[in-house]
């Protein structure tokens, strides 16, 4: 009898663990099977190192408003694309990018990202919790003043990171991308594959890069039809790490659009963000058109720095929450959208005409 209940013991166990083999089996097939062949747009379809893959994870959004903004001169009309309103907590500007760099780390079947930013990072959060849908695991590297991560707390994304149980690491706030979180996640990714065996697929800083850029050429492509029909002239966007500038402003250039496309800056400068874009061009295959000619870098409006306000930009978002009922964010689009309001009043000829279109992106 004790011979056939441990016999009985040890087959139940087996059946739980191939009814668990089976089950990964099938997820990770499910899993295979979003991923969507990329057919770009036919005035993309030059270019170089375009993603074989695309695996949709947001709701498209392709309306264009008037946005009534305060303080806007009278000769001025503003429109609106909401980019912040195209999913719940997986929303913004990077989950266009992360529709191409997760679809690449599926295709690659890699079990883990890992990808780095501030504390407080949408990125990662959104990284994080997209990567937990597709059955892969998060680590994120983290820059902020506190040493262990046991100690950062459950505020705000860090609350969201936690939920989906993110691997979270802590490195100094001001710590360089190439110099030290680059290193640091291709560090993390080999003691990843020599514990588990497992491959990591590694996304930069907003995910900027020849792969996510396509992110914001589909997004153009989206509304170049609306775009058209409203008039635009001009097409304004925050810049971050400058992977969507890259690919709004490669499209404009590549179908031949008449609008001119501006970045405001809420870190680092013009000059970086240049070489950001003309890197990419590069990558892309396109070698006879600079940066400078196709981008107006907006500079000036970083305020104190990087996730910092003063009281004279949280004032400007309060006013046009209560006026337009349309929420800002204090380190992206507040700051960029008050800095659009400041160019329009003092330096109105920069811009090519008068209908202005914002893309909220929350960054």
């Amino acid at each position: 009898m004790e011979d056939e209940r441990d016999q009985s013991d040890h087959c139940t166990n087996e059946d739980t663990v191939q009814s668990n083999v089976d089950s990964m089996a099938t997820s990770s097939s499910q899993i295979l099977s979003r991923l969507k062949r990329f057919n770009p747009p036919v005035w993309a379809q030059g270019l170089k190192n375009i993603p074989r893959f695309i695996i949709p994870l947001s709701l498209k959004n392709n309306q264009i408003k008037p946005w009534n903004l305060p303080d806007i001169p009278e000769s001025f009309n503003v429109f609106m694309r909401r980019e912040d309103t195209d999913g719940a907590v997986i929303s913004g500007n990077k989950i266009r990018k992360l529709e191409f760099l997760l679809a690449d780390a599926v295709s690659r079947k890699c079990k883990h990202v890992i990808t780095c930013g501030g504390i407080q990072s949408n990125h990662c959060r959104i990284t994080a919790l997209a990567a937990r849908e597709l059955g892969m695991t998060p680590h994120l590297i983290l820059r902020g003043d506190v040493k262990d991560v046991e100690e950062v707390g459950c505020e705000g994304n860090l609350l969201l990171d936690r939920l989906c149980g993110a691997q979270m690491y802590m490195v100094p706030k001001q710590s360089p991308y190439l110099t030290e979180l680059k290193p640091r996640m291709e560090k993390l990714a080999d003691a990843l594959r020599e514990k588990t065996g497992e491959d990591s697929y590694l996304i930069p800083l907003g995910g900027s890069n020849v792969v996510g850029v396509f992110g914001f050429l589909t997004v153009f492509d989206e509304i170049q039809s609306s775009v058209l029909d409203s008039g635009i002239t001009d097409i304004v966007v925050t810049c971050g790490s400058g992977g969507t500038v890259a690919g709004l402003c490669i499209a404009n250039h590549l179908t031949g659009s008449k609008v001119k496309v501006h970045a405001v800056t809420i870190c680092d400068d013009a000059n970086y963000f240049h070489n950001h874009v003309n890197e990419t061009l590069q990558d892309v295959g396109l070698t006879g058109i600079r940066s400078e000619e196709i981008l107006d870098i907006i500079d000036g409006y970083k305020g104190r720095g990087y996730g910092l306000s003063t009281e004279d930009e949280l004032e400007f978002i309060m006013n046009v929450g209560a006026t337009t009922g349309v929420i800002l964010d204090p380190t992206y689009t507040g700051k960029a959208v008050r800095g659009m309001v400041l160019e329009l009043q003092v330096n109105p000829d920069r811009f090519q005409g008068n209908r202005i279109l914002f893309i909220h992106t929350v960054s």
